[in-house]
């Protein structure tokens, strides 16, 4: 991966991604802050932003917080509930339209999200901006089309000691 300390970086988390994905896979939590530095990784960080989903309950808007203290942007939407009791919460559509929007005055996007719903989001922003798409997240619950299509990739599970709590 040719890593340039002039890049401009912008960090996109999709945090249920990776919180189940940790839970499911080590019963262990994220270290978001190791993602953010790995994510970065000496360059210039414009902007950082971790998508979550609040609760009726609201138990995380401490984790929230905390997020906020370690340099991320945190953009929040409610959990869906439907008649009959199907749940719903999820930002692709978001993260999406920032990555396109952020793409125009960066150098490269970390997409930080194992989802291969963004596997054309990738492609787009790759051929249309010319700006770099990484990813980061475990390689167990990532879609092996999506590590083939972005331009580096980070597998938390090689460094669960860095990435785990």
């Amino acid at each position: 991966m040719a890593i340039f300390k002039d890049q401009r970086v912008g960090v996109l988390v999709d945090i249920q991604n990776l919180y189940y994905s940790a839970k499911v896979l080590y019963q262990k939590k994220v270290n978001f802050g190791e993602v953010l530095k790995a994510a970065g990784d000496g360059r210039k960080l414009i902007r950082a932003i971790a998508y979550g989903i609040k609760t009726l309950e609201g138990q995380e808007e401490k984790f929230f917080d905390a997020l906020e203290k370690q340099g991320f942007e945190v953009k929040t939407k409610d959990l869906q509930i439907f008649p009959g009791g199907a749940k719903k919460g999820d930002w692709d559509v978001g993260i999406a339209v920032d990555a396109i929007k952020l793409s125009k005055g960066l150098d490269v996007i970390v997409l930080v999200s194992g989802d291969g719903d963004y596997i054309n989001l990738v492609e787009y922003i790759q051929s249309t901006t010319g700006c770099r798409v990484e990813g980061i997240a475990f390689l167990e619950s990532t879609s092996g089309k999506l590590v083939e299509k972005l331009d580096g990739f980070i597998n938390m599970s090689e460094y669960k000691k860095k990435f785990l709590i």
